[in-house]
């Protein structure tokens, strides 16, 4: 990963730890999914509300370390709006991504906002940290009530 990538992939962390998009609980919703990471004790929740086969809002609660809540708050910010069809395929990609099997140059552009986190791939403890809302989000959307856990 070039220098300029892993620049961006530090504030974009950074930014949506410190500020995070979407941290809330949805009273109404009409999905939701508990994680956790007990590797380093991240825990969130996951809420969302679908109609019609669209994710009409998607929020999270929780703890976790910066790279959870990042990830976390990108997830949010990106599904609203989107099909679930096209949910199930950012989440295919960003679970490629992270996990490497995109190999050493995965096209950046056509992971949009998700290629911050190409950086994960290279700390591999780090990526049960950002795949957790990821997964947690995705047993919500299936109706899932089995807790996600990273174990």
């Amino acid at each position: 990963m070039d220098q300029e990538l892993k620049e961006l992939y530090q504030q974009v962390i950074l930014d949506h730890n410190k500020s995070p998009r979407n941290f809330r609980e949805i009273d109404n919703a009409t999905q939701h999914a508990e994680g956790y990471n007990p590797l380093c004790g991240d825990r969130l929740d996951v809420y969302l509300i679908v109609e019609e086969g669209i994710v009409k809002d998607v929020s999270f609660k929780g703890d976790g370390c910066a790279i959870s809540k990042a990830s976390a708050s990108v997830m949010t910010s990106l599904l609203k709006g989107k099909k679930i069809d096209e949910v199930e395929k950012m989440f295919e990609s960003f679970h490629d991504l992270v996990t490497g099997k995109l190999g050493e140059s995965p096209d950046l552009d056509e992971l949009g906002k998700l290629a911050v986190f190409a950086g994960v791939q290279e700390f591999p403890v780090r990526v049960k940290c950002a795949s957790l809302a990821w997964h947690t989000m995705m047993n919500a959307l299936h109706n899932n009530d089995e807790k996600v856990t990273t174990e």
